[in-house]
């Protein structure tokens, strides 16, 4: 239930799971160089459990805080502000497996045989079959989404917001479903491989980084989902729901920039 308060900033009470979250942030990515080294997988599990079960609980409680009143306009603007200096801090992250992309495609590192380039003999994808269906499904999972922030902000039907979250969602499945049938059909009948060449070093880790991106952000639109189904969200207020919009155009504009970069201006031996 909310309450009256008399200021316009929100105290936070002591807590627990940022220090939860650092412990089990470190245990994940100790183990995962563990498990880089052949050694055991269990450590980086346990590490990723934790990890997500922080994210549950702590975020559990900023609902309960909106829900509870905390959520000032003062404070409101204050989430915006940092969500947007997340998001900058994401696009410097990218950034650097661009330049990284751009830097061994003009500038390769290959074997030298005296004065000679021995090319590697890469086949590369076509651009315009899978990945342009991907492009084209992560565009209308971007519509559903605005469809369904347009409906909650002019307080339209509860179900038009419903169904835009909800196909948003499922469409971000059905990507994340056809880049792993990309990234299967490449390495058992193409003879990729996880490093050796720049160019495939390079592909996985800007894709697959962004693979990544859009599977946090189908959980973050079912999230919402669920909370417009619990009457969570009003035309004043859904922080929460445009953090959720905003990650997930981000999430479209970067990979129009790897669909334009990686797979048609890098699909040339001449780029590579």
């Amino acid at each position: 239930m909310a309450h009256e308060k008399n200021h316009d900033y929100h105290i936070i009470a002591p807590s627990i799971w940022p220090l939860v979250g650092a412990v089990s942030g470190f245990t994940m990515l100790f183990g995962a160089v563990l498990w880089m080294h052949a050694i055991t997988p269990f450590m980086f599990w346990i590490g990723l459990v934790g990890v997500l079960y922080t994210m549950f609980a702590w975020w559990s409680e900023v609902i309960a805080e909106a829900n509870g009143g905390d959520h000032t306009p003062v404070v409101s603007i204050g989430l915006r502000y940092g969500f947007i200096m997340f998001i900058m801090s994401e696009v410097m992250f990218f950034a650097a497996w661009f330049w990284s992309f751009f830097k061994h495609a003009m500038y390769p590192m290959h074997t030298y045989f005296g004065s000679e380039v021995e090319m590697p003999d890469i086949h590369f994808v076509d651009p315009f079959h899978l990945p342009l269906i991907n492009t084209l499904v992560l565009l209308l999972s971007g519509c559903a989404v605005t469809w369904a922030h347009h409906a909650l902000v002019h307080n339209e039907s509860r179900k038009d917001v419903e169904w835009g979250l909800l196909i948003g969602a499922l469409l971000g499945l059905f990507f994340t479903f056809l880049q792993g049938y990309e990234y299967a059909h490449l390495l058992n009948h193409e003879d990729w491989t996880f490093g050796g060449i720049d160019y495939y070093s390079n592909f996985f880790m800007a894709t697959g980084f962004h693979g990544a991106h859009v599977i946090i952000g189908t959980i973050f639109l079912f999230v919402c989902y669920f909370r417009v189904r619990a009457g969570h969200f009003t035309p004043e207020k859904h922080i929460g729901f445009e953090a959720a919009a905003w990650y997930w155009h981000f999430v479209d504009v970067v990979w129009l920039f790897l669909f334009f970069a990686v797979y048609i201006w890098g699909s040339g031996p001449s780029h590579v």
